[in-house]
């Protein structure tokens, strides 16, 4: 979830937040098994989500480690990840200013919000929250793919986006947020994807549509529209959602 919005109006989540909850995919448990495999972190570390909107990587990293603090500048979307992920310790804080002490996580994790604040003066916070030796993780979900619409549903959609600007993605694809990475001291990003081929209802689709930031982004009479024309255009019932997580994870150098 993003935590410094540039491009984007500073309500446009927040106001999305039950819908980013029921539509957005919960992260992949094999992925994230490998990750924290690969970066040899123990179950009693104390890891970071930054940007964790309403929890949806929260919750995964809630079984796997003994501390997990949540930081999401949103109220909303922070009162949503408070009654989901109630285990979680939920502050508010951005990543140019995150409300923990020197040296206080052994990660941070960042789900679908990196790209938002992948600036030099956001990795200086996170290196001085991270301890010696400290694992960064970041994940996207790529390429949200329902093959069942029809044309007519397909081209709405894409006539929606391009309306609102697709702030983010852009970002996300051009990779220019490697760059602060490497500048803040960390070692080559290591990297790995996986596919998969959900199964949503068409509630949860629409919610996930009104939830991404180009349409987020847009005045709610707008927004209200869009979905009623989608369920119109859409029948009841299941819809194929085909994802593609791409996740990226390093150490700070010795």
């Amino acid at each position: 979830m993003p935590v410094s919005r540039r491009e984007a109006p500073p309500d446009a989540f927040g106001r999305t937040a039950r819908e980013y909850e029921l539509g957005r995919p919960l992260w992949p448990e094999e992925l994230l098994d490998r990750i924290v495999s690969d970066l040899e972190l123990r179950a009693d570390a104390a890891v970071l989500d930054l940007g964790a909107g309403t929890g949806k990587l929260t919750r995964a990293l809630v079984p796997r480690f003994e501390r997990v603090v949540a930081v999401e500048p949103d109220d909303a979307m922070r009162a949503v990840l408070r009654e989901v992920v109630p285990r979680a310790e939920a502050r508010r804080g951005s990543a140019e200013a995150i409300p923990l002490e020197q040296g206080e996580v052994d990660a941070v994790f960042s789900g679908e919000a990196f790209h938002w604040f992948a600036t030099p003066e956001a990795l200086a916070e996170i290196v001085r929250v991270l301890r010696p030796r400290g694992a960064l993780a970041v994940f996207w979900n790529i390429g949200l793919e329902y093959p069942d619409l029809g044309e007519e549903a397909e081209a709405l959609i894409d006539e929606t986006m391009e309306r609102g600007g697709m702030p983010g993605l852009p970002r996300v694809l051009s990779g220019e947020w490697r760059a602060p990475i490497a500048a803040a001291g960390f070692e080559e990003l290591r990297e790995d994807e996986l596919e998969r081929e959900l199964v949503t209802d068409r509630e949860g689709w629409i919610a996930n549509l009104l939830s991404v930031s180009s349409i987020a982004a847009q005045p709610n009479e707008d927004r209200t529209a869009f979905a009623a024309r989608l369920r119109e255009l859409v029948p009841p019932g299941e819809l194929r959602r085909r994802v593609n997580t791409v996740a990226y994870w390093t150490r700070l150098r010795d």
